[in-house]
């Protein structure tokens, strides 16, 4: 008896639930996984016009800018950098009539970009970053004269938030890029 061996039966797994637990585990991480999606630009579109047509826009209080596809930036058809752009576009929005070849007041001036579908990335992206930081400082430096306060620092949707915005309100019209 000593040198007999027992004999054992061999241990199975019931396999027949492991395809259902793996479904359901596959389902519950679709369920709970999130998925980061880079959204792009943030800009807040204007509401599509009732009529058709756009408005006419008189040609002095249209500023356009075109990035070609190597990088180069022209300022109603005349070349500038990247680092002049501010300025420009304060000088044109704030113009208030005094100079004939500049907007005839803030809320006629429109500021147009166009791109080539060549643009580099990152200089169109300085641009917008230009464009919005021009009417950022407008709105600041009146919000200062007007308040005393930064406009960053009004609470928003209130009167003076609202006044500020409407004193400088943006209009940048953003071109459909040129076929490269």
């Amino acid at each position: 008896m000593l040198n007999k061996k027992r004999s054992r039966e061999s241990g199975e797994i019931d396999g027949s639930s492991l395809a259902d637990i793996a479904f359901l585990l596959l389902i519950f991480f679709l369920v709970v996984t999130t998925i980061d999606v880079d959204t792009g630009i943030g800009l807040v579109l204007p509401p599509i016009p009732d009529d058709v047509e756009p408005p006419p826009v008189r040609e002095r209080n249209l500023m356009k800018i075109l990035v070609n596809a190597q990088g180069m930036v022209l300022i109603n058809e005349e070349p500038a950098s990247i680092g002049e752009v501010r300025d420009r576009i304060k000088r044109f929005v704030d113009n208030n009539g005094a100079d004939p070849d500049l907007s005839e007041s803030p809320d006629d001036a429109i500021v147009s970009i166009k791109t080539d579908r060549r643009t580099p990335y990152n200089v169109y992206i300085d641009m917008l970053d230009e464009v919005m930081g021009a009417y950022a400082e407008l709105r600041n430096q009146a919000s200062m004269d007007r308040f005393g306060v930064p406009y960053s620092s009004l609470e928003e949707n209130s009167e003076r938030e609202a006044e500020i915005r409407e004193l400088y309100p943006k209009k940048i019209s953003i071109a459909e890029p040129d076929e490269g």
